[in-house]
């Protein structure tokens, strides 16, 4: 039986990453916390496939807004640092993602992936998993799903906006309406 982990603390990681600058660096939960940041986590399953590239560079396009609401963008994958430059430096024309605002996670080992409950164990990929983490590492939205469909950045945004109000968001709710 799966265990909830809304409401909860999020599995704590750390991660060789591309960063922004195409430099070889490592993310963490615990420097987001630090830094009070939010944390968007999301999985894709490989490196140069064909939804992958569209819903990545469509978080990076609209990075400046995650940035806005005091949030960190991290995309992770099984596949190596290396598999991502390579990946980051072809042209989006050629299905690439020629630059990214935002890091790409490597978690070769599977453990994040793992943890988060996203590995489909026999082929060594992940399912296309978001994560919502507050500042204070509380994991307050998640959502998984197969590996055919790309994510809504839009629903991604509102999310996180109706996060950060505090209050009780009611369906369809839209940055800027009332609260209950």
């Amino acid at each position: 039986m799966a265990e909830r982990m809304v409401g909860k603390q999020a599995p704590d990681f750390t991660m060789e990453a591309v960063l922004a600058d195409k430099s070889f660096g490592k993310v963490s939960l615990q420097e987001n916390i630090k830094n009070d940041k939010w944390t968007v986590l999301f999985f894709y399953p490989m490196d140069f496939t064909f939804v992958c590239p569209t819903e990545i560079t469509a978080m990076s396009d609209r990075y400046d807004e995650f940035e806005d609401l005091d949030a960190e963008v991290i995309g992770v994958s099984t596949d190596t640092i290396h598999t991502h430059l390579a990946w980051i430096n072809t042209d989006r024309k050629d299905n690439g993602l020629e630059q990214l605002n935002y890091p790409l996670a490597a978690d070769t080992n599977h453990f994040v992936s793992r943890e988060y409950g996203v590995l489909i164990e026999e082929e060594g990929i992940a399912l296309r998993g978001l994560y919502i983490i507050n500042p204070e590492g509380e994991l307050q939205y998640q959502t998984v799903f197969h590996n055919n469909i790309g994510r809504d950045v839009d629903e991604t945004l509102r999310v996180l906006q109706a996060l950060q109000t505090g209050g009780l968001c009611p369906a369809n709710w839209r940055p800027g309406e009332k609260t209950l």
